[in-house]
């Protein structure tokens, strides 16, 4: 189950050194070094892969740091308002995404993460339903292909695949190629309305495991 995180008084920790006045190298007597303020870790699957967003928030002086896949979205040094949101887009596909940060009670403070308006748990839930997932191992890498159910869009290790439908006797077939291989998603109905359409990812005449999105 997906939880907010929450965050009580803050911790700060100081090195402190000196230098020589002889010394090559001029320094200031001392530095001081606040300890990480990262607060809070997603990851979030999306069609292109599955993305890591980490937040620091500075309880004294305010800071909001966003880093989506390690590179820095979003810096605020100084914030004297210490609750709000930040949004920024993720993946490829700029995937609308916002961090709200709401204080509980005292010092404490409660992040949340909304993909598309929606909280991260109910967008996951709602893409299991639009999605597709399947992983696999060929020619020493692993791929991960993805389909959107809704556009039958295929993307691979992050990239959008180039496809051609077909139509056969029992459904649809949508081709592409990994490398060398040749891949296809057929599509046939389950004939039951609560199930829908079945989708069924093949490499090389091979059927490959569907894993949850």
């Amino acid at each position: 189950m997906l939880l907010p995180f929450i965050r009580t008084l803050p911790l700060l920790y100081y090195n402190h050194f000196s230098v020589s006045p002889d010394s090559p190298t001029m320094s200031p007597p001392y530095s001081l070094e606040k300890m990480t303020d990262l607060v809070a870790v997603w990851d979030v699957a999306l069609s292109d892969g599955v993305h890591k967003i980490e937040f620091e928030h500075g309880t004294t002086s305010g800071k909001r740091v966003v880093y989506v896949d390690g590179k820095e979205e979003i810096r605020k040094e100084w914030m004297f308002k210490l609750v709000g949101k930040e949004t920024f887009y993720v993946g490829a596909a700029k995937t609308k995404a916002t961090i709200n940060i709401d204080a509980i009670s005292g010092f404490a403070y409660e992040y949340t993460l909304e993909i598309n308006g929606r909280s991260l748990k109910k967008y996951m839930e709602n893409r299991s339903k639009t999605t597709n997932t399947w992983v696999l191992h060929m020619d020493g890498e692993n791929f991960r292909v993805v389909l959107e159910k809704d556009t039958m869009d295929v993307w691979c290790n992050g990239k959008k695949m180039e496809t051609a439908g077909e139509f056969v006797d029992d459904g649809t077939e949508t081709h592409f190629s990994i490398g060398n291989h040749d891949c296809y998603i057929k599509a046939v109905s389950s004939g039951k309305r609560k199930e829908g359409i079945i989708h069924t990812l093949i490499v090389d005449n091979r059927e490959i495991p569907e894993i949850a999105s």
